[in-house]
Order: structure tokens, then sequence, then C-alpha cells
């Protein structure tokens, strides 16, 4: 933040103090961060001494106005028509899909996309740490976690939002990122009914993506050995969805990888789409993702 814009530190907490004061929230010594979204859903973080070594310290994380459709997504360089075309089919028949990507890679902007696809007869949850996501279907129900209040109680976590969802009779659930033991609950909700859910994570290739995967399934309180989780990962996740964010700014679906079940106790994931790096151009394996017979079942949404 430009300090040039307020007359000392003293201005910049009064500004933090007015902003989540009336969300019930606080920054102070014992308490020196804060993330909240704000009535017209941007997003406010606020860190303070001592955990910021040069005063305090504000982001405000704005969305646009408009929303970002398929026809986007070509015109930006973002997808070629036969990926979108191919992911847009996979919606529609039910395909489990997880999009991944590291920070500000466009995973939630690409999940926002893919859930247009989803008929308007369907009744979808999202889920959202900090709700994002607007969908246009009429059937949506919103949910979102909520921080603990001042005297630390009163928290409701993505994993909570999860369990209650599958009381709320949704055709499908979108979980806007799994960061912990949540991702077991949201196997298990695929694999039970709810297929066609989606969701986004953090990771910097499919294969990353999976190992990941187990490891935050792994943090639920449920005592599972590794080879199960990874079993259920196999069994029912059908497609990967990577982000990347290139030298240019460009946000780009790297690859699209379609999960074909265990080999020898591991997971096995294989390229549909693979960005050219050479080029960076976005024709890779376009053809395959397009028109390929033996990668059709997993775009399908059916099981390997």
């Amino acid at each position: 933040m430009d300090r040039g814009l307020f007359e000392g530190e003293e201005a910049v907490y009064h500004l933090i103090e007015r902003v989540v004061g009336p969300l019930g929230l606080r920054v102070d010594e014992s308490s020196p961060y804060v993330d909240a979204r704000l009535p017209d859903g941007s997003r406010f973080h606020a860190v303070v001494p001592p955990l910021s070594l040069c005063g305090p310290a504000v982001t405000v994380r704005k969305f646009g106005i408009a929303q970002i459709g398929p026809d986007d997504l070509v015109a930006l360089g973002s997808a070629t028509e036969a990926i979108v075309h191919s992911l847009a089919d996979a919606v529609r028949r039910r395909a489990n899909l997880l999009i991944s990507g590291g920070a500000s890679s466009g995973k939630t902007t690409l999940l926002g996309v893919l859930s247009s696809f989803i008929p308007s007869d369907e009744r979808i949850i999202t889920i959202e740490d900090a709700a994002e996501l607007r969908l246009a279907q009429p059937h949506v129900v919103r949910l979102e976690a909520r921080s603990p209040n001042v005297e630390g109680r009163g928290a409701v976590t993505v994993r909570d939002l999860v369990r209650n969802a599958l009381r709320m009779r949704p055709d499908r659930i979108l979980v806007g990122e799994v960061r912990g033991g949540e991702a077991l609950d949201m196997l298990q909700a695929m694999n039970t009914g709810h297929e066609g859910s989606m969701s986004t994570a953090h990771a910097n290739s499919p294969q990353e993506l999976v190992a990941r995967l187990e490891t935050m399934a792994l943090m639920s309180d449920v005592d599972l050995p590794a080879a199960h989780v990874r079993e259920q990962i196999a069994a029912t996740i059908d497609l990967v969805v990577q982000m990347a964010r290139l030298r240019d700014g460009r946000r780009v679906v790297s690859h699209v990888a379609s999960v074909e079940g265990q080999i020898g106790g591991r997971v096995v994931l294989k390229d549909v789409f693979a960005l050219r790096r050479e080029t960076g151009g976005l024709g890779g394996r376009r053809s395959s993702l397009a028109s390929s017979h033996e990668a059709q079942p997993a775009l399908d949404g059916e099981r390997p």
C-alpha cells in the first residue's frame, strides 16, 4: 500500500478497523491478521505487527463485474475451442473434475466457466472459504466458511460445510478449494451419488495434485491406510485440468489428464492435452483431447 496516501500508520489501523469492525472481526497484537469478504464480494486481507515487520499491510482483491465465459477463454488464449468443447462435454456427462494450479493461475475462474455447462435443472451446492463463484443456474445454494469470532469461537470450516452439503440433496457439489481433510469427504461425495462434482487445489502438475490429494485426505480424522485413499482417488477422479501462468502473464490450460486407474499401487495419469512449451502455444495434443477414442471414457465420466 502506498503510505503517501495516509498520515502515518494510525490512519492505516483506522482504515482496517472501519472495514473489519462491522464484520465482527478485529486486528490487534493478539489477532494480528484477518481475511474477510466485503459486501461487494471483494477480498480484504490485513496483517499487522508483530507478524508484519514493516507496519500494517493491507491487500484488497477485487473481482470483475463481467463474468468470463467459454468464448472469453478462447479469445484470451487460455484454451482452444477443442479444449473448451471437450471439457464442456465432460461436465455435461458428469465427470468428476479437479482443477490444479499455482496461486493466481486462474483455477477459480476456470471452475466458474466449467460450472456454466451444468444443466439448469440440477441442484448445485457451492462451498468456499470466501465466496467468489457466481453461478447463473437457478438452483444454487452458496455456502461460505466462517472464521472464529473475537472470542475464538463460532468457526465453521470447509469440511463442516462439505459434510452438511451431503444432507442437502445436491446433484453436484463444487468446492472452491480443498486444502485439508475435506479432501476425503469430497472424494466420498463424488463416489456416492454426486458424480459431476468439481473442485480446485494447489499443485504444479497433475501428478503433484494426486500426491497432494492423498496427503490432504490423510489429514482427516478418519484413520485410513494410504493405499485405500489412493484407490479412492483412482476410482473417483476422472479428469485433472492443470492451469499455469506464463511469463507474459497469460493464464492457460497447460494439461488435461485422465485418470486411468492404478498400476502397482500407483495412480496412472494419461495426458490427453499438453501445452507445447517450446512455443507456448496451445496446440500440444489438442487432437487427442478432441477425438481420441482411447481417452473418451474419462471424458464421458465413465470409470476407466
